[in-house]
């Protein structure tokens, strides 16, 4: 979507409004330098019908300043239309980012992924079939940029930017304000980093658009976790404590705490 840049719009407002005065000033001084030279011959020595020429010269100051008054409603409807296209720029921008927190509280959460991650676990593990999971970070582009207001729109595009370059079986998830994860099924470690290598490719408008860039890890069952409590650990290690997030919304259960569980545990 097109920025609009404010003091820009404000700047050529100005210089519009210099010029319709500018107009109006040269008009005004033209068709009074001839009114002054017609005014002789029209009123102290007229030629001809005199009450013709007195009906030109009155029809001519009308003219005149009928067009002064033309350019300077002209000056005023554009104003008006200008604040209207921005009034309704405005909305929209308001219901995109609207739609995108929409989107964001409609993902599935942590309770959704730890269900879904140990169904996944099982059947691969009775299967003998591979388990790959990936991790999306999300941080600013350089370190002295900071966060902006649209972080929602900037979660959003990255949520439909990465669902573009998932398979049928596959799932996304949001795990925390910055954190996506994506279980694939039967999916191998060589395999899920080619997923990894085109999700970074269609994060890279993401990262021009929002300045945030994004860190793909990949974790791979059986090769970098015996169990589906490694997986676990390794998810628990990169959420955030529930106070450094937004609370889960209203009628939702409380996600789980970030608490590392030791390998030989029992669920």
């Amino acid at each position: 979507m097109v920025t609009l840049n404010s003091k820009e719009l404000d700047h050529l407002e100005r210089r519009e409004l210099q010029l319709t005065i500018l107009a109006a000033v040269i008009v005004l001084v033209l068709a009074g330098g001839l009114a002054a030279f017609m005014y002789p011959l029209v009123f102290l020595h007229p030629v001809g019908n005199k009450w013709t020429l007195r009906v030109a010269f009155f029809g001519f100051c009308g003219l005149t300043f009928l067009f002064v008054g033309y350019l300077l409603e002209r000056q005023r409807t554009v104003r008006q239309l200008k604040q209207q296209i921005l009034a309704e720029l405005e909305r929209n921008v308001s219901l995109q980012q609207q739609a995108s927190v929409d989107l964001l509280h409609s993902m599935p959460d942590q309770n959704h992924f730890w269900d879904r991650l140990t169904m996944e676990y099982r059947r691969a593990m009775t299967m003998q079939k591979t388990l790959s999971l990936l991790l999306v970070k999300a941080k600013p582009a350089n370190a002295s940029a900071k966060n902006s207001e649209d972080n929602s729109a900037a979660w959003s595009d990255a949520a439909k930017a990465m669902s573009r370059k998932l398979r049928p079986t596959d799932s996304i998830y949001r795990l925390a304000a910055d954190l996506f994860a994506l279980v694939l099924p039967e999916t191998d470690t060589l395999n899920a980093k080619r997923v990894a290598v085109r999700l970074q490719e269609e994060l890279q408008e993401v990262r021009a658009k929002h300045g945030k860039a994004f860190d793909i890890t990949v974790h791979n069952y059986p090769e970098h976790a015996q169990s589906s409590h490694e997986l676990e650990d390794i998810v628990k290690s990169l959420i955030p404590s529930q106070d450094e997030w937004a609370p889960p919304a209203p009628g939702t259960a409380p996600a789980p705490v970030a608490v590392p569980v030791p390998a030989g545990a029992k669920k």
